[in-house]
């Protein structure tokens, strides 16, 4: 059986459902068919901790809450993928508000809604096939890529620059100040304000 280990994000405002969460995914398998993953686990309770994190380390899987105070998880999640456009997106929600799920389909790509209170192994196999797809996705874009360039319609700089991107999201985009100095990206702006 294949292992890979796969960097996933959790987040949700009550740190019990973190915890739950994190035991849950840390005692039962997570695999398809042949392919085991093995999740390495980031949790927050807050999500601009969490946007702030995601401005550090690259994540494969985000699975968020969809009501907390600072910002509800459609609002979270459409931040997260700017950031990291190739993870993949799940939500989980005690509640029913379906204009909410298709808000945060339409916007933000979730691909999964996860009801709580979850069963567990759904949970876990609903985290192994966004994974299993997710990981498809990228392989046919990297097959694609290899076409592209073969063919002359995708230069080796455009292929380095999304190898790069892909490794380290954010790392190719530049933001330039009128004067035409380079902005770096304050990564505490998605930190709590003092209390």
């Amino acid at each position: 059986m294949q292992q890979t280990e796969h960097r996933i994000l959790l987040v949700d405002d009550e740190p019990s459902v973190l915890k739950a969460l994190r035991r849950v995914l840390s005692l039962t398998p997570c695999a398809v068919g042949e392919h085991r993953f093995k999740l390495l686990i980031d949790a927050y309770d807050s999500p601009k901790v969490a946007l702030s994190m995601a401005l550090q380390r690259s994540y494969d899987l985000v699975l968020s809450d969809y009501r907390m105070p600072e910002m509800d998880g459609n609002e979270f999640l459409k931040a997260f993928r700017d950031i990291q456009p190739h993870a993949a997106r799940l939500i989980l929600s005690g509640y029913a508000d379906l204009n909410g799920l298709i808000r945060a389909i339409n916007e933000a790509g979730i691909q999964r809604f996860i009801a709580k209170p979850w069963n567990d192994y759904e949970l876990v196999s609903a985290i192994a096939q966004a994974l299993a797809l997710r990981n498809l996705a990228l392989e046919n874009e990297r097959l694609a890529d290899q076409v592209r360039l073969a063919s002359g319609t995708l230069s080796p700089q455009e292929a380095e620059m999304k190898r790069l991107e892909f490794d380290e999201p954010g790392i190719t985009h530049v933001e330039w100040d009128a004067d035409g100095s380079v902005l770096l990206l304050d990564p505490d702006a998605y930190k709590e304000p003092p209390t």
